[in-house]
C-alpha cells in the first residue's frame, strides 16, 4: 500500500539479529502494481523470456499486473570484536611466534572437527591443502582464513614481513569452541609498529575477527667505532662501510 511518486525513492530498511553463528537467507520481494489498477499491455507468453516471466504477475487476460524485483540476502554473523594480540620482536632478528584463536559459538553440522583450510596466506591467494580429521562423521566444517591490512601503506610495509600458517585446530564439542593454532613468522628490518587483521570465516557460517599489533624493536648496536687521536689539534680519521639490506 506504499504510494510512490514519479522518480520518488524510498528507502527498505533490512534488520539482521542473529541468534547462531550460522548462514542466514532470506528474499525481499518488492511488487509494483498501477495505482489505478489498469494493467500493462504487456502479455506473457510461452515465447517470452524465461526471466521477464518469473518477474511479473499477470492478470487473467494475460497482461501483466504487477512487476516484481527480487533480493534474495544472505545473513553472516560477525563475533565481537576480539582483543588484539601483540606480536614484538627485534629489529634484524625473525621470530616464530604460536598464536591461539578462539572461534566461539561455532555451528556444527554434526560432532566433527573442523576441516581447517587457507583461503589466503598474508593477503595472498596461494591455497594449501589439510588433512582432514574427523571422529567418524561425514560432516565437517572448513575454515578460510586471510590477513588483512588497514591500508596499502601498511600492506608494503608487512608483507613481505609477515607469514602465518595454520599448524594445527582442536574441537570442543561441548562448549563448541574451535581454538586454531597458527604459526606466525615476524621478520622486521627496522624498528616500526603496524597492525593487521586476522579474518577467520566458517563456511557454515560466521565470521570471526582477530586483531595483530606487530611491533619492532631497536635493533643491537652494529659495532662501536674508537677514533684516536694522534695528537693535538691534528684530525683523526676512521673508516667503516655500509651495506643497504635493499635495493
Amino acid at each position: 500500500g506504499i504510494r510512490l511518486a514519479p522518480k520518488e525513492k524510498l528507502d527498505i530498511p533490512v534488520l539482521f539479529m542473529p541468534a547462531e553463528m550460522k548462514i542466514y537467507k532470506t528474499v525481499v520481494i518488492i511488487h509494483v502494481m498501477r495505482e489505478n489498477g489498469e494493467n500493462w499491455p504487456y502479455k506473457v507468453t510461452a515465447k517470452s523470456n524465461t526471466d521477464s516471466n518469473r518477474n511479473v504477475t499477470v492478470a487473467e487476460n494475460g497482461e501483466t499486473l504487477g512487476i516484481l524485483w527480487i533480493y534474495p540476502i544472505n545473513g553472516t554473523p560477525e563475533a565481537p570484536q576480539q582483543k588484539s594480540v601483540v606480536i614484538r620482536c627485534q629489529a634484524r632478528q625473525r621470530l616464530e611466534q604460536r598464536v591461539e584463536l578462539l572461534l566461539i559459538g561455532v555451528m556444527p553440522g554434526a560432532t566433527a572437527l573442523p576441516e581447517a583450510g587457507n583461503s589466503a596466506v598474508a593477503d595472498t591467494d596461494e591455497s594449501s591443502n589439510t588433512p582432514e580429521v574427523t571422529d567418524g562423521s561425514s560432516a565437517t566444517l572448513e575454515f578460510l582464513y586471510e590477513l588483512q591490512y588497514q591500508s596499502d601503506e601498511i600492506r608494503s610495509q608487512l608483507e613481505s614481513l609477515v607469514g602465518m600458517q595454520l599448524v594445527e585446530k582442536e574441537w570442543d564439542t561441548e562448549s563448541r569452541i574451535v581454538t586454531l593454532i597458527f604459526n606466525v613468522v615476524f621478520a622486521p628490518s627496522k624498528p616500526m609498529r603496524s597492525e593487521a587483521t586476522v579474518r577467520i570465516q566458517c563456511t557454515a557460517g560466521g565470521l570471526w575477527k582477530f586483531p595483530l599489533v606487530f611491533i619492532a624493536t631497536e635493533p643491537e648496536v652494529d659495532d662501536v667505532i674508537n677514533i684516536e687521536a694522534v695528537g693535538l689539534n691534528k684530525e683523526s680519521i676512521v673508516g667503516f662501510k655500509l651495506t643497504s639490506q635493499t635495493r
